[in-house]
């Protein structure tokens, strides 16, 4: 009698498993989250909060990935930053400042987002789009929080948590779960057309 192999939950499960390749996959994750650190700068009128493309990594990643393999990614980087690696945004490290509720962030949303993509949430555009959504959310609510209770900012105003923490970055992240919602259902397209799945 034959036994249908188990189809793949995320994208990162075409891979055979096996611990050396699940090494593989979470040391992955974490360089193209610190890859992305590096592509950053500050706003003029926001020296507080840059920009960077830590968010598209941090949401594709885990969406990639799955749960214990994103999260696992992102306290992996999280850890080596914290321990002086110059990982973090434009080549900081360290733990603590005002931005390191982020990094915290990151931990939150991969767990997340990884959970709601092993069941099936990135095979089809617009589910992507609201999975990165709330994996954007999470990054907002926990760094906004930290930020504003680091540095003693307003939770709103001109200069406060707010504007500093999330109005500032709300378009460049919506072009962000775009294009990150749009890879996803393009990878598992040409998955399917070379038969890794259904």
């Amino acid at each position: 009698m034959a036994f249908a192999a188990p189809q793949p939950r995320v994208i990162a499960d075409i891979v055979p498993v096996a611990w050396v390749r699940n090494v593989v996959l979470v040391v992955g994750g974490a360089a193209f989250v610190a890859a992305s650190a590096q592509f950053a700068f500050y706003l003029p009128w926001n020296p507080v909060v840059p920009l960077t493309l830590q968010t598209f990594a941090v949401v594709l990643s885990a969406g990639v990935l799955g749960q214990w393999r994103g999260t696992a990614a992102m306290l992996l980087y999280a850890v080596v930053g914290s321990l002086g690696a110059p990982i973090f945004r434009l080549g900081d490290s360290g733990f603590g400042g005002a931005t390191y509720g982020y990094i915290v962030a990151f931990i939150i949303a991969a767990f997340v987002v990884g959970r709601i993509a092993e069941n099936g949430a990135t095979r089809t555009f617009w589910r992507s789009v609201a999975l990165m959504v709330i994996g954007n959310v999470i990054i907002y609510v926990v760094g906004t929080a930290w930020l504003k209770y680091s540095t003693g900012l307003p939770w709103f105003g001109l200069e406060s948590a707010w504007s500093y923490g999330v109005r500032d970055f709300l378009v460049g992240d919506a072009l962000k779960i775009l294009a990150a919602a749009g890879l996803l259902p393009l990878a598992w397209k040409a998955l399917r057309k070379a038969g890794l799945t259904d």
